[in-house]
């Protein structure tokens, strides 16, 4: 008795690992096209669907497609509806494990037959080369599930005859009730519905628990996930508590009609196969669970819409909006946290030098509060990037993650400039100032193209007018100290049209810089990189702002 209890509890670790090994090396290989996948292939809600459905059977993980599309979401490539469908798809997509327990972990003794999988995916692991290694990672994973499965079974047979059903609630209203709890506890401790519908095969299997007292308890399972996904959202942002609500409402209207159609199920399946249930209880327990899951679906579709918008008058949105795009709960996932930062470096970006623009052509600034919340969400998305960790040999992502970097810093020397209000003062006080201005103000609405990426050719003209204002900056500064020197112009006077012709220089290199960054200009990073390093070099200056390109006073250097 004893052995078979730590044999079985050792087949669930055993199936866990598999899992959780295979997960990750899946997502290894497929996240690319699986972020590439949600984004084209959700244009309706059956598409959606299916579009999550398939992520899910692929990456045997239900949270790795949520959690991407959660993201997705937050980067404004899916509407908060859109993400639904492929989260309600994701709950027919992870009933797919179970077909693959019971149609070859019970019908086909495969706990030998995959031990050289696990052994030549150890090997690819060795190997040293990302895909190689992601993919020998997902074969020794699918190994391990199923020598988990044969620990299991070895486990569940010591129990024949000693645990029968009738150790269990009995096959009543009530009964059914406390085998959905049992299966909700079962889902918790081991953190997966997918382990927990493993053990449920396993037990129907040697015969310790009936046919449906294990259905009801499939049922508990597939609620339990949801409370683990909304502990999951505790600390996150609003969309990801909005996803975690409509996880947990969603399963629980699932699981209502699941326990209706218990007894309709079971006699549908004993009217048209009526030995099924005999002879083959496993598969007839993971078309249950299928079926409910896919009525379920069918069920909501119509409504998404609805749904959502229940959903978001539950979880209005708070804070400051600029920063709505920085879930934590996305920080494992650096390729979809970097999109996040980008996407939020992209809308602070725009706000600033809308804000910008409207200061100096003379409007006075928009609203007062407009800079210190854009300086709030530059404080945010740094503390963000400081928290996505990225390996050094990744040499794409270090890439994203250098360039948000240095966005960042543009944008903070931007923000620190455009409140400097003595320099407002002056730019139309002069008529060459003023002129500059005027290019400035070119320059800005280059930047900030009405929609999509900005075209190559706004790059080009910004950067004829950084040139052309760095050459009239430097004859207009010249010109201030011969008229200086000559005393027609007071020193002081002189000093402030040369720093305001400087500060207008200053903000077209910034412009200028954000654009080569939004359009990819590799030698931009490199530049940008060598000259942050030689600013910020210096025993006052801390990790963190060696990282993200600021002295230790916060301030920017002159450049």
């Amino acid at each position: 008795m004893w052995s078979g209890i730590v044999q079985a509890a050792g087949g669930v670790g055993l199936f866990l690992l598999g899992m959780s090994v295979m997960t990750g090396g899946l997502k290894a290989l497929a996240d690319e096209r699986l972020r590439t996948a949600l984004t084209h292939a959700t244009r309706g809600p059956i598409s959606g669907v299916c579009t999550g459905a398939a992520a899910t059977a692929l990456l045997r993980s239900s949270s790795a497609t949520t959690v991407a599309a959660v993201g997705f979401v937050h980067a404004g490539l899916l509407t908060f509806p859109q993400a639904l469908t492929i989260i309600f798809g994701a709950n027919i997509g992870t009933t797919t494990t179970g077909w693959i327990v019971a149609l070859l972990g019970f019908k086909m003794d495969l706990g030998n037959a995959v031990l050289p999988l696990i052994f030549v995916g150890a090997l690819m692991r060795l190997a040293g080369r990302r895909r190689v290694e992601a993919a020998g990672t997902a074969l020794a994973g699918f190994g391990l599930i199923f020598v988990g499965i044969d620990v299991l079974q070895s486990g569940m047979a010591a129990f024949h005859g000693v645990v029968t059903p009738e150790s269990f609630p009995p096959d009543t209203i009530v009964g059914r009730l406390l085998s959905v709890l049992i299966g909700v506890a079962i889902t918790v401790v081991t953190q997966s519905s997918s382990a927990g519908v493993a053990a449920a095969l396993a037990a129907v299997n040697a015969g310790t628990i009936s046919l449906n007292q294990a259905a009801a308890m499939v049922i508990g399972m597939d609620f339990g996930t949801t409370i683990t996904a909304a502990m999951a959202t505790i600390g996150g942002n609003v969309q990801a508590r909005r996803t975690g609500m409509a996880h947990v409402v969603y399963n629980a209207i699932t699981a209502c009609g699941a326990f209706l159609l218990l007894t309709p199920f079971f006699m549908a399946v004993d009217a048209v196969l009526p030995t099924a249930a005999g002879s083959n209880p496993e598969l007839v327990l993971v078309g249950f669970h299928t079926t409910f899951n896919t009525l379920g679906v069918i069920a909501v579709v119509p409504f998404t819409r609805n749904f959502a918008a229940l959903i978001v008058r539950l979880f209005p949105e708070r804070g400051n909006p600029l920063t709505r795009r920085l879930d934590s709960s996305l920080l494992n996932s650096p390729p979809i946290a970097l999109d996040l930062a980008a996407q939020t470096l992209e809308s602070i970006s725009r706000t600033v030098f809308r804000e910008v623009a409207t200061r100096i052509a003379g409007s006075g600034g928009s609203e007062p509060q407009v800079l210190t919340d854009a300086r709030d969400a530059l404080d945010q998305t740094r503390e963000y990037l400081q928290r996505i960790s990225v390996e050094s040999t990744d040499t794409e992502l270090l890439d994203k993650y250098l360039r948000n970097v240095h966005v960042l810093d543009h944008l903070r020397r931007s923000v620190i400039r455009a409140g400097r209000e003595s320099r407002l003062k002056l730019i139309r006080a002069d008529g060459e100032l003023s002129s500059m201005t005027d290019e400035l103000l070119r320059a800005i609405e280059l930047l900030l193209p009405s929609e999509g990426p900005l075209p190559s050719e706004n790059l080009e003209r910004i950067r004829e007018i950084n040139s052309i204002l760095k050459s009239r900056m430097r004859e207009y500064r010249r010109g201030a100290m011969i008229l200086a020197a000559a005393g027609t112009l007071d020193s002081q006077t002189a000093l402030r049209r040369m720093d305001t012709a400087r500060w207008l220089r200053r903000l077209a290199h910034h412009v200028m810089r954000l654009a080569e960054y939004s359009t990819s200009v590799p030698e931009v990073l490199a530049a940008d990189s060598s000259t942050l390093v030689a600013e910020d070099a210096g025993p006052e200056t801390n990790r963190g702002d060696v990282g993200l390109g600021f002295r230790s006073d916060g301030s920017p250097s002159d450049r």
